[in-house]
């Protein structure tokens, strides 16, 4: 297994219990891939995802492990989902209860608003009712496989909403404020695309959010700690601060790896749990060239300018999830996808990770701020001047809205694209893969099997797609892949 994130544990749990010898090899200090901690002013920031949705994924990884998820994780539900700002005025909390988000949009934009989230909910309901077990828990679709799963039923609901409208689109349908049709399109960056390319079927992220966003006590780190101690009961070793040179090919199908320091472990499989790219690029040896497909740089997802600041705040009533919009949303994602260039006009996120659902926090918190940026990073490292011109558009934003963070160089860490991409690499620093633009994007991912034999796949760049809960689940369908080729071969 080459990776230690959540697809790559996951994987490994679910082999080892097969009665598999697995064996994990992390470059990183530490499991958890792009759940990662920085340290800024002494304190250690959660500075990858932040969020925790779709708690099933996760409760039935550890069950049938004959583990429970709820006794090794303190898990603490959010009763907002996120206060949202806008600079040219206005603020507005997303609730997990529809009605009372219902109530707060009604205050907001009016009561006919109020009546068209409750309509949107229930669209965004139905779309994911009919995704979940076609889609996100199938292996790899096709279009005549998924039209097939679906069934009329199925694709009439796709039909409504529109199969080949973007979500920008799709929530015109349902919203005249146009500051609802900003705060619901950012949905689509959660899979690092634009809301003005990404397919409306994006809208189901409302019904993932209304099931359920919790906060883990210890922070988001603390769940690919738990998950690599459960794999570690069940048998697996975990090595990490071990790098792989390259896959080993012997009769046309991967046997094993050969370490940075001149170790060789043979193996009967691997799984990589990386970004594709990195295998069409060569990085982990030539002959996994042909085992995917390189995803061009004009298809990278988002990749991001982040802050880890330990800093104390006033003014702007932070709870755990925020977001600050400007008022041009669409120049932002043109900056980014179009021109290459850090947003003049960005959005922040801000996830303030000393927080919960009230607004008191310590003298001095942890946060993680958050900008949206271009994927060019093995072509272009921004320099300190854009940097620094981004944050000052950045943080002027959150004045704007009422917030004042009195960060100290000393105690604030910045990750831009050129980072993600030396940890990340032959990604440019795009966190999600390929971008989530077009219709057609779910059958162009790779699935689990790679056309190399015994070389599987795993990870946020492969189906079902990005963020932690569908990593999980690649690793997943990883596993159950390689013991199913097991079965066949024998």
């Amino acid at each position: 297994m080459i990776g230690a994130g959540v697809g790559g544990l996951a994987a490994a749990i679910d082999l080892a219990r097969a009665g598999l010898q697995v064996t994990v090899l992390e470059k990183a200090a530490v499991p958890g891939g792009k759940l990662r901690q920085v340290e800024a002013g002494g304190a250690p920031i959660d500075s990858g995802p932040t969020v925790f949705t779709m708690r099933w994924v996760f409760e039935e990884l550890f069950a049938d492990a004959g583990a429970s998820l709820e006794a090794s994780l303190r898990l603490k539900p959010l009763s907002v989902l996120a206060r949202h700002a806008w600079g040219a005025g206005g603020q507005l909390d997303l609730y997990a209860d529809p009605a009372r988000s219902a109530q707060a949009i009604g205050e907001f934009s009016g009561p006919r608003e109020a009546e068209r989230f409750l309509r949107f909910c229930a669209q965004a309901r139905e779309v994911y009712r009919t995704l979940e077990g076609p889609y996100i828990r199938s292996p790899r679709p096709t279009p005549w496989g998924l039209s097939r799963d679906l069934g009329p039923r199925g694709l009439a609901v796709l039909w409504r909403l529109g199969l080949f409208s973007d979500l920008w689109r799709a929530l015109g349908r349902h919203f005249t404020d146009p500051r609802l049709r900003q705060l619901f399109g950012r949905y689509a960056t959660y899979c690092g695309g634009s809301p003005f390319q990404a397919p409306a079927t994006l809208m189901l992220v409302a019904q993932v959010e209304m099931d359920g966003v919790w906060a883990i006590d210890g922070g988001m780190s603390e769940l690919s700690r738990t998950m690599a101690d459960l794999a570690r009961r069940l048998g697996v070793s975990i090595r990490c601060g071990t790098k792989v040179e390259r896959v080993v090919i012997d009769g046309g199908r991967a046997r094993g790896v050969d370490l940075a320091g001149g170790e060789h472990i043979a193996a009967e499989s691997v799984v990589f749990n990386g970004d594709v790219g990195a295998l069409a690029n060569g990085l982990l040896g030539e002959g996994t060239r042909r085992a995917t497909r390189a995803v061009p740089a004009s298809a990278r997802s988002l990749s991001a300018l982040t802050w880890s600041v330990l800093a104390s705040t006033r003014g702007f009533p932070l709870l755990h999830h925020n977001v600050f919009f400007d008022q041009d949303y669409a120049s932002e994602f043109e900056d980014v996808f179009r021109h290459g260039r850090l947003p003049v006009r960005p959005t922040v996120y801000v996830c303030a990770q000393d927080r919960l659902d009230d607004a008191s926090a310590p003298d001095a918190e942890r946060l993680l701020l958050l900008v949206n940026a271009p994927p060019t990073g093995d072509r272009h490292a921004f320099g300190s001047a854009e940097i620094e011109a981004c944050a000052e558009r950045a943080f002027g934003l959150l004045q704007r809205c009422g917030l004042e963070v009195r960060r100290e160089p000393a105690a604030t860490v910045p990750t831009t694209p050129a980072d993600f991409e030396r940890l990340f690499p032959a990604t440019g620093g795009a966190l999600y893969g390929r971008a989530s633009h077009g219709w057609n994007v779910p059958f162009v991912r790779h699935g689990a099997a790679s056309a190399l034999p015994g070389l599987w796949l795993a990870g946020g760049s492969v189906h079902p797609g990005p963020g932690v809960p569908m990593a999980t689940l690649s690793g997943r369908q990883a596993a159950r892949a390689l013991i199913g080729s097991i079965g066949a071969r024998h």
